[in-house]
């Protein structure tokens, strides 16, 4: 089954119920794999400089010059975002709970980042993804959203061996 991450396609993914995706949750999967792509490519810009990928820090010089003072921990911190948006963009997709759970804690995580570097004066241009960051968190509070989240059983999942499943 081809699963496509193309505006206007509302794919069927394999779920429980077999309920179709709301296009919202798989937009944000989509763009959790943005994330790690975008992820991946500044670990290998940083791990081989002044090659091929370097242009890529055009677009935020200033995260460029931070990730270098950050030495080896930049590619720690990348790694993980990269690993986390994988995870969430999967768990998304597959309708698992942690995957909800971690797809509204990424935004979260991002909206709080927005805001910081807005008010600091850190990267005035922040300020664009507060709107972007709030609207996705209220899609994903609706009641559709939840409800296609919330197991096939009745009642909640009581435990992390059921979430993983």
């Amino acid at each position: 089954m081809r699963v496509g991450c193309v505006a206007g396609v509302r794919p069927m993914l394999p779920h429980r119920n077999d309920v179709a995706s709301p296009l919202g949750v798989v937009a944000l999967s989509c763009l959790f794999v943005v994330g790690a792509v975008a992820c991946s490519l500044s670990v290998a810009s940083l791990v081989t400089p002044g090659r091929y990928l370097e242009p890529i820090w055009l677009i935020k010089p200033r995260a460029h010059d931070v990730f270098l003072q950050m030495g080896g921990w930049s590619f720690l911190v990348l790694s993980t975002v990269c690993l986390a948006c994988i995870a969430a963009a999967y768990g998304l997709l597959t309708r698992k709970r942690w995957g909800y759970r971690l797809g509204v804690a990424l935004v979260v995580v991002n909206l709080a980042g927005d805001i910081i570097e807005t008010i600091l004066g850190i990267e005035p241009r922040a300020i664009i993804g507060v709107p972007i960051a709030a609207l996705i968190l209220w899609h994903l509070s609706t009641h559709r959203v939840r409800n296609y989240f919330q197991s096939s059983k009745a009642g909640h999942f009581s435990g992390i061996s059921q979430e993983l499943s």
